[in-house]
């Protein structure tokens, strides 16, 4: 197998392993959140029988009453008649925390109840967030090539001079990853949330893809929602998709502001040489061996090729 097909299925591998990963959370914070939510319930259920069931009410048991309800809402556990009766810690919505946990979303809807979820959370998230971004950087390594560095030549091809060419590259990549992952999801969310607006959409998808996270607007946690748990799945889908693409509008403007001397202006780090060789050789390429990357498969795979041969989006321009 060549340099290229081991790349891909190393990719495929670490994707894979990722969602083992997202898997393995969901299992362990269930396992242990479950139980505990289990209890609260049980003794919001109690206490509420017992508040009920007495004659005469005092400011003290008032009192106590409010902050046990309102310490086991925060937990996401609620005392009212018509709330959800569904688990927060069940596989799917653990599967999501899990998600939110290594994105670095964290929109703090669901948190763990115990010290042991806690620790197993410091745990995780110490391997998931750099695993995370490892898995985001090799997959915008793979697209780099055909979403950027391809229609930047073919817009040269055109007529088109290096510079007007990247500006008008990124204007349209800006414009489709704005329809795809703000203004599509945002109709969907709209529709399929009943209390959202077509503006609370948009602001939810700008606060999830910047990583924000206020937690103010999250999906899937409306009582009686239909097919919640594929609801959440499609939710985490988006979620590390619409991260890739804004990961990749960034390295894209970054380059495209180095093109245009912007970052000398603005004395800002430049796309240095090793950073462009980022785009020529994917993160989870194997052994190198003396061929052609995928952009050029027209030159010999025998050739030893120069530092400035392969096409990067400061070198577009050339041939």
């Amino acid at each position: 197998m060549n340099s290229v097909g081991r790349s891909w299925l190393l990719l495929t591998g670490f994707v894979l392993f990722y969602v083992i990963y997202l898997l393995f959370g969901a299992l362990m914070f269930s396992s242990i959140e479950r139980p505990v939510e289990d209890k609260l319930r049980q003794d919001m259920e109690a206490l509420k029988q017992e508040f009920l069931n007495q004659s005469c009410v005092n400011s003290t048991s008032l009192e106590l009453f409010l902050v046990k309800v309102l310490t086991a809402n925060k937990y996401g556990v609620s005392v009212l008649g018509n709330s959800s009766v569904t688990s927060n810690w069940d596989l799917t919505s653990s599967m999501f925390f899990a998600n939110t946990l290594v994105t670095t979303v964290g929109y703090g809807q669901s948190t763990p109840l115990s010290d042991t979820g806690k620790a197993f959370s410091i745990v995780y998230a110490l391997i998931g967030v750099p695993f995370t971004m490892l898995v985001l950087t090799a997959c915008v390594q793979r697209i780099m090539c055909p979403l950027v560095l391809v229609p930047v030549r073919l817009l040269q091809r055109s007529g088109m001079e290096p510079r007007p060419a990247t500006f008008v590259h990124f204007l349209l990549l800006l414009l489709v990853v704005v329809v795809c992952f703000f203004v599509v999801p945002a109709a969907v969310f709209s529709s399929v949330e009943l209390s959202w607006s077509f503006l609370d959409g948009i602001y939810f998808c700008f606060i999830s893809l910047c990583t924000i996270g206020l937690g103010d607007f999250v999906p899937g946690t409306q009582p009686g929602q239909k097919y919640r748990q594929l609801y959440q799945v499609t939710v985490m889908v988006y979620l590390f998709l619409g991260l890739m693409m804004m990961y990749l509008l960034l390295r894209t403007f970054h380059k495209m502001a180095d093109l245009h001397g912007l970052t000398t202006f603005l004395q800002l780090p430049h796309c240095d040489e090793s950073d462009l060789e980022d785009d020529r050789e994917p993160i989870v390429e194997g052994k190198r061996e003396d061929q052609a990357p995928p952009c050029q498969t027209e030159k010999k795979a025998s050739k030893h090729l120069k530092p400035g041969s392969q096409p990067t989006y400061n070198t577009i321009n050339s041939g």
